[in-house]
């Protein structure tokens, strides 16, 4: 086990990818990167030692969290906050030691592992334990101390052994969560559902300002300071909106209830960015350096192992996770390396531009990883986390031609390049998990995206958002003319919410989950539909 920070390298601006970073050619921009290497190293104190006991607010007003479950190791989070909505968060840019306990109950009474880490100044006093030599497919209690505080007790769990027979496996998938739109409600029923992963497909921040009352939270009972009601840019502006997020007790319930595996979208950094583009076409210099501070912030609060760590404005988030032989999960990022959308971005028609070979979303080199990783793959189910939109998603006027330039739709070279693949590697049972929308959709992905009756190879489970949008409803304006210019499209629903799916022997199961509304708290949860797909024979029903 090890705290990241203590064993990590000095961080570097990368240079694998030099053919397109044109960033890292402007020296006074890789100058400014600077932060990026004031990091500490192995063997090196990078800052004098707190002394735990002069803490005299709680530290862990942040929660703790897990991720990225192994079939022996388990990765714990947290981050020392005392006062969470100040820059630096009330601690003094000091190491202070935070001690960890690993038990197989809630009380502690069956210790297995226990241990001593370090909270770095340089990484926001964060932490991240990675808990080696573990059972595989165990439930594990954990919690996090530091001078006289005691955190709250988090659940976590291991993955079953590879090659091992699992029956089934249920997961949440989960996306959008737009502070100023609304109560995070849905997180307290996940908190509740009995799950064994939650995938959290992006956007679990929004640029954004949020005002004084929280946005359409309306606050009567506090008042948020002016430092959140500015858009993030710095690095100081991206931790401060992170501790305002997770401080929301609602999400840290379900983050201490079940191990998260996470990937970003746009928001994290920017709106519908792409690669060293910006949404405003910013210099590639400029922008890259809000996205290094906006990937170090992400990784400071999220629970990620070590080869997720950034290096200046890269970090390498697609990543592989396996579930005994039922699952293989193939996490993408589709931000970082696409090529920039064509035709402007937004819906329009297609053209050579955005037909083009050159276009991809994940790029090339993760386009081959993922196509490689279904080749090698032995488990019943490959499941792809991801983004945006896969299937066709015609446009719901009819005659209207423009397709989201933003989504696979925009990359239909790439998408095919995919498909192509998963002939090649004989991948049956194919899911593909989507956000980004704030809808739920359910669909079957054609091999022939412009024909309906073609094969069908595979479903994608696309999750509402938990507020982006604020309330929503069941039936939006343009719910009839989707499905009807739709037909692999099986389900449509606006209303805010998460998914569940269960992965069977024989088939899946995935269940809709919707709230009435956001914008006041304590909404209950309804269950708005519920799809099945075989084994060996792909296609979405009714359950």
């Amino acid at each position: 086990m090890s705290n990241v920070p203590q064993h990590a390298p000095e961080l570097r601006v990368a240079a694998q990818h030099l053919g397109r970073r044109r960033f890292l050619t402007v020296t006074g921009a890789a100058a400014a990167l600077a932060f990026a290497t004031n990091l500490p190293t192995a063997g090196t104190a990078a800052a004098a030692e707190l002394d735990a006991r002069k803490i005299t607010n709680d530290p862990f007003t942040l929660g703790v969290a897990s991720g990225d479950p192994l079939p022996e190791s388990v990765l714990l989070w947290t981050r020392l906050a005392p006062t969470p909505y100040e820059t630096g968060s009330g601690l003094p840019a000091e190491r202070v030691e935070v001690r960890w306990e690993l038990a197989l109950d809630e009380r502690f009474k069956r210790v297995v592992r226990r241990g001593t880490t370090t909270a770095h100044p340089e990484f926001n006093h964060s932490v991240h334990v990675e808990v080696d030599h573990l059972a595989p497919g165990r439930v594990y209690y954990y919690r996090f101390r530091t001078g006289s505080w005691v955190s709250e007790t988090g659940r976590t769990r291991t993955a079953p052994a590879a090659g091992r027979h699992v029956p089934d496996l249920t997961l949440a998938a989960v996306s959008c969560q737009a502070y100023h739109d609304g109560y995070f409600t849905a997180y307290k029923h996940l908190a509740q559902d009995d799950v064994d992963v939650v995938f959290h497909l992006g956007d679990y921040l929004y640029e954004y300002a949020v005002t004084s009352v929280g946005g359409a939270r309306k606050y009567t009972d506090r008042v948020l300071p002016d430092v959140f009601n500015r858009e993030t840019v710095t690095l100081d502006d991206y931790r401060l909106r992170y501790a305002l997020y997770k401080s929301d007790p609602d999400l840290r319930a379900a983050h201490a209830a079940h191990p998260f595996v996470v990937t970003w979208d746009d928001h994290e950094t920017e709106n519908n960015y792409a690669d060293d583009t910006s949404e405003n076409d910013d210099p590639p210099a400029e922008f890259l350096l809000r996205r290094a501070s906006a990937y170090r912030a992400y990784w400071e609060n999220q629970p990620l192992r070590r080869p997720q760590l950034p290096h200046g404005p890269d970090a390498q988030l697609y990543r592989r996770l396996g579930w005994g032989r039922l699952a293989q999960f193939d996490i993408l990022d589709t931000r970082q390396y696409r090529t920039n959308q064509a035709n402007g971005d937004g819906w329009k028609s297609p053209t050579p531009e955005s037909e083009a070979a050159s276009q991809t979303l994940p790029g090339f080199t993760q386009e081959r990883w993922l196509t490689d990783g279904w080749r090698r793959s032995h488990a019943l189910w490959n499941v792809v986390p991801q983004q945006v939109t896969f299937a066709r998603r015609n446009n719901p006027a009819a005659g209207d031609t423009t397709l989201s330039m933003d989504s696979w739709d925009g990359y239909p070279a790439s998408r095919e390049r995919l498909l192509k693949g998963a002939d090649a590697a004989r991948v049956e049972n194919l899911m593909v998990l989507t956000g980004d929308v704030h809808v739920s959709y359910a669909m079957d992905i054609k091999r022939d995206v412009d024909d309906p009756g073609s094969r069908t190879v595979g479903t994608e489970i696309v999750t509402t958002s938990i507020t982006s949008g604020k309330d929503g409803s069941a039936k939006p304006s343009n719910w009839a003319g989707y499905l009807a210019r739709n037909p692999h499209m099986k389900h449509y629903n606006g209303q805010r919410g998460y998914v569940t799916v269960n992965l069977g022997e024989r088939e899946a199961r995935a269940d809709f989950k919707t709230v009435s509304a956001v914008t006041v708290p304590g909404a209950a949860l309804t269950t708005a539909a519920s799809f099945v797909t075989a084994v060996g024979d792909q296609g979405l029903r009714p359950a």
